[in-house]
């Protein structure tokens, strides 16, 4: 437990932007799995839609700060290479 009163609003905000961090991190993961899922089974029309909200919520992401700049870079060129070898 925090002594100081400052400490203790920062632990509060602290836990209330994990919580929210957690919320993104979650939906971005469910994203990659049904992309990578609708790679796999071939389905090229769902693969392109889920590749486009997948971006979008990978950019989104890092503009919030919830992961960097660079990680999502990389999370976008890894689903854009399998994207690729569905074609």
């Amino acid at each position: 437990m925090p002594n100081i009163k400052s400490a203790a609003k920062r632990a509060k905000t602290s836990e209330q932007n994990r919580i929210v961090n957690m919320g993104v991190m979650t939906l971005v993961s469910t994203l990659r799995n049904d992309l990578y899922s609708a790679i796999s089974a071939g389905d090229k029309t769902k693969s392109q839609e889920l590749f486009r909200k997948y971006f979008s919520t990978v950019d989104k992401a890092a503009k919030k700060g919830v992961i960097r700049k660079t990680a999502a870079d990389r999370r976008k060129s890894r689903a854009a290479a399998r994207m690729a070898s569905l074609k």
